[in-house]
């Protein structure tokens, strides 16, 4: 079954480290608007990381986390500057905050991947076991007791 969100109400979520940030619900508009916000930075400095391989997929993913982020973060508790001072959110705040490693990881894991957890319960069946028996039961009866160890030679 798939669980609908009607609230469309911000949200805290805490990052660790003591920084929390007040995050507008996921929605498919703010991942469209993201997308666009992306594409034109992943255009600019992903043309100087391209590789005989192709283009540098970390880079991407980087940009459009950073465009989620900036226009999904409201508001944010627990960051300042160098002087210990309590910043605004800005966008290079938004940006800076997000270099920092753990933020990024706990900002990916706690409201982006949720959202697309959508993909993964695709219907309420469970999956099943793999192989020649998958569904099927057991027919044998238990051993009554354990096989005697071989004998040394």
């Amino acid at each position: 079954m798939l669980r609908l969100n009607l609230t469309h109400e911000a949200h805290w979520l805490d990052l660790g480290h003591g920084v929390e940030i007040l995050v507008a619900p996921m929605t498919t508009a703010l991942m469209m608007a993201a997308r666009k916000e992306a594409q034109g930075q992943i255009t600019v400095t992903v043309e100087a990381e391209l590789s005989d391989e192709g283009l540098d997929t970390d880079g991407i993913a980087l940009a459009m986390a950073k465009a989620v982020a900036r226009i999904a973060i409201q508001d944010w508790k627990g960051v300042g500057d160098d002087n210990g001072f309590f910043l605004a959110v800005s966008p290079e705040g938004i940006d800076a905050l997000l270099d920092i490693w753990p933020i990024f990881e706990a900002f990916q894991t706690k409201y982006v991947a949720r959202a697309m957890i959508l993909d993964a319960e695709k219907n309420a069946s469970p999956p099943l076991p793999t192989g020649s028996s998958a569904g099927a039961g057991t027919i044998a009866k238990p051993a009554r007791a354990p096989a005697q160890t071989a004998r040394k030679a």
